[in-house]
């Protein structure tokens, strides 16, 4: 009766063993090139509580950039909260600090009515400037089709997207989840024809 139960138990062993070694075979192992290979976010936080008039045109802007960008996202700043992009409206021509910005950085964006009052797209305004803080330099002369082709598009132009490239140079300069290794350029960029 003893041999019977110890092989009765050798049995549920050996069975208990084969059935964990099937599921390990059958489950893949993590792929370690994938985890290493996926960007954290960076959070970039933005103050828009002196840009009355343009709220509507920032919230439209900050989401292209949100919905094109992968491993960056701006989010508005709590009020009382240090905000890395300073985002205020002037009467002159649109400009911004080049960055890219790090979280705890800060760069300004202006958005000037000069620009509006020409005909130029308030949307597209904002969402350019913001690239401009997200580290690219302007692109000009240059299609509607390229963001950061500015005032160089024309009056008629209301693309408010970041192409390919320009989506490319900023998960590139964000990537690794980490603040660009590079400080921001700093320069001031004016968007005057």
């Amino acid at each position: 009766m003893l041999e019977s139960r110890w092989l009765k138990a050798v049995g549920v062993a050996a069975a208990i063993t084969l059935a964990t070694a099937t599921a390990a075979q059958a489950a893949p192992a993590p792929n370690p090139v994938a985890a290493e290979g996926a960007s954290a976010v960076v959070t970039l936080r933005y103050d828009d509580s002196r840009a009355g008039g343009w709220e509507a045109a920032i919230a439209a802007g900050v989401a292209s950039w949100n919905s094109n960008v992968d491993n960056v996202k701006l989010v508005e700043a709590a009020p009382g909260t240090r905000a890395e992009i300073q985002i205020v409206a002037t009467s002159g021509w649109p400009q911004a600090t080049l960055g890219p910005v790090r979280p705890g950085g800060q760069v300004r964006v202006e958005l000037g009515s000069q620009a509006v009052a020409q005909g130029h797209d308030k949307t597209r305004i904002a969402a350019h400037e913001i690239g401009h803080s997200l580290g690219l330099p302007d692109t000009k002369p240059g299609p509607c089709s390229q963001l950061m082709s500015g005032s160089s598009a024309g009056i008629s132009c209301r693309n408010a997207l970041p192409n390919a490239a320009e989506q490319s140079r900023v998960e590139s300069a964000y990537a690794g989840g980490l603040a660009p290794r590079v400080p921001a350029d700093g320069r001031v960029l004016v968007d005057a024809p």
